[in-house]
């Protein structure tokens, strides 16, 4: 039995699709099949029922892949463990972050992490929440970033930071008001996009509760729906983190938020319950922490971090 075959057998538990866990490995089908039965043969007993609808695991089978977890996790800790004594941070590093949250740290980021660790190899691909997860787990990255809300059972969620949002009104829209009050705008358009500004409790919460004239945005940038007011007329909600970004002529459009309504998006940290890598992910927040405002960081940021890494 080889470190190989068991990284083999998780891929097709994981992936419950011989062709999909295939391509994963960079191995043909047929391949993977036949050490697979190879290793069924050797272990005298069968650890996946195949059918042409599924592939699940038998008993045996489980208690092989857990065993199967913890070896190839154990094993990654002998290098982690020695570049910690090192205090060293190398290797790969594959992020995955929100498209509404990556404008505003990942140019910065890219450029002081790869200057500050030369030695890892850096990976950011932007990605739904939900893509996130599923990609978290299936090991295709290693660390997430995004709005808070996205929960999995193998995956561990750590508060970053939350950020306030500011209303941008087209200049017709009650440009007068030194303040904003959503019950002020119940006739006017509302623009919103759905993935960052309408979601779980990161939301804008009366994104939920008001009917009149919303109009959600599917995709896109907060640029984008910007642009749309400034046509369209009407309003939309920005993160403070892209006010930088606006024209002086713009910034004239912001408003203030006042009211009993939720006014923040908060962003969480995504990372697998078996990650081990402390040294890696420190360095990430730490360069991440560096961009965003302190006032926005959750006060219990490293605390938290301290805390998951001392229950492994």
């Amino acid at each position: 039995m080889t470190l190989q075959q068991l990284k083999y057998v998780i891929a097709i538990d994981r992936y419950r699709n011989f062709a999909k866990a295939a391509a994963e490995l960079d191995v043909t089908q047929p391949t993977l099949s036949a050490l697979l039965l190879k290793l069924e043969n050797e272990l005298g007993v069968r650890l996946f029922e195949r059918s042409n609808k599924c592939v699940r695991p038998t008993a045996f089978g489980k208690t092989v892949i857990r065993q199967a977890e913890q070896i190839l996790s154990q094993t990654e800790l002998i290098s982690e463990t020695i570049a910690e004594q090192k205090k060293e941070v190398s290797g790969s590093l594959s992020i995955g972050i929100g498209p509404s949250i990556a404008p505003y740290l990942m140019p910065w980021f890219i450029k002081k992490y790869t200057d500050s660790y030369p030695d890892v190899k850096l990976t950011v691909n932007e990605m739904r929440g939900d893509m996130v997860i599923e990609s978290l787990r299936l090991e295709k990255i290693d660390v997430g970033i995004a709005i808070s809300g996205n929960t999995a059972q193998e995956i561990m969620e750590i508060p970053f930071y939350c950020e306030p949002f500011h209303v941008y009104v087209a200049k017709d829209c009650l440009l007068k008001m030194p303040k904003f009050n959503p019950a002020d705008l119940l006739h006017e358009k509302m623009w919103i996009m759905k993935e960052s500004q309408c979601m779980r409790e990161s939301a804008f919460s009366f994104c939920k509760k008001r009917s009149i004239g919303r109009h959600i945005y599917e995709a896109g940038s907060i640029e984008t729906l910007i642009r749309i007011v400034d046509i369209n007329g009407g309003f939309t909600i920005i993160p403070e983190m892209h006010l930088p970004f606006l024209t002086d002529a713009q910034r004239e459009n912001v408003r203030p938020i006042e009211g009993e309504y939720v006014s923040q998006r908060c962003v969480t940290i995504y990372v697998r319950k078996d990650f081990i890598r402390y040294r890696m992910l420190k360095s990430v927040i730490e360069i991440m922490s560096s961009i965003i405002p302190r006032k926005m960081i959750d006060i219990g940021l490293h605390e938290n971090i301290a805390l998951f890494f001392k229950k492994k």
